[in-house]
């Protein structure tokens, strides 16, 4: 997700460390900025009823956990390495766009060090899909990850679960549906380990699509017939790419 200075919704952005200097800093710097933040999301080690104050109003401290960052779009980290390494990949599994300043990532080939009006772009080319799947992967807490597209919102339950008895019990690494003489990317099912490596790898070397992940995994398939019956009209299958995609 790119960042704008004025982007055409409110932003919800969490701060890590917000009780610290470092934090406080960066609450000021969004302020100064014009950021178009719709809620700020002070996040702490404790909160105990403290409040941080930002746009005109006090927004109370709430603890830092992984389900804090439900909804949020910009996470911005300063409460050191360990922080960031417990939940800086639950706030990217969840959607957001992390930015740390710790030394946890400094060395990740997945993770790019980003100089602001030196090397911007590189922030840029560590988006898409593959990004995305890696930052799932990476805080993922079980041996199977089910990964769907946020456009397809009418995913057959009895696909997902067929996709997930087929990864139980197959001797693979990834699980996709045929369909036609392809196979989707979307939805999928990879085993976590495998699947985190790969993926890491790919991203080091300048990979961003999703079917390349695929393409180094060993793949099993659901086989049309069998997802068909499941899901008759593909509704499973259907993008909303524009809100009038999704009228009738």
């Amino acid at each position: 997700m790119p960042i704008e200075s004025n982007p055409s919704r409110p932003l919800t952005v969490a701060v890590v460390g917000a009780t610290g200097l470092v934090g406080r800093t960066m609450i000021q710097i969004l302020s100064e900025r014009g950021l178009h933040v719709g809620e700020l999301r002070p996040l702490a080690s404790r909160a105990e009823g403290r409040t941080v104050r930002f746009a005109g109003r006090d927004w109370p401290v709430q603890v830092a956990t992984p389900e804090a960052f439900e909804g949020v779009d910009i996470a911005l980290f300063s409460a050191g390495g360990g922080t960031s390494a417990l939940l800086a990949p639950e706030a990217a599994g969840r959607g957001a766009v992390v930015v740390d300043n710790s030394s946890q990532w400094r060395m990740d080939p997945a993770v790019p060090l980003v100089v602001v009006g030196v090397n911007d772009v590189d922030a840029a080319e560590h988006e898409g899909p593959l990004a995305g799947a890696y930052a799932g992967l990476h805080a993922a807490r079980t041996e199977h990850a089910l990964l769907a597209g946020g456009d397809m919102p009418d995913l057959q339950t009895a696909v997902l679960m067929e996709l997930l008895r087929v990864a139980a019990e197959a001797p693979a690494d990834a699980v996709v549906l045929q369909d036609a003489e392809r196979v989707r990317p979307l939805p999928c099912v990879l085993r976590v380990g495998p699947a985190t490596e790969a993926a890491h790898a790919l991203l080091h070397d300048g990979h961003r699509r999703l079917r390349d992940l695929l393409d180094a995994l060993r793949t099993a398939v659901v086989d049309e017939p069998t997802w068909r019956a499941l899901d008759p009209d593909r509704r499973g299958l259907f993008d909303v790419d524009e809100p009038s995609d999704n009228l009738g």
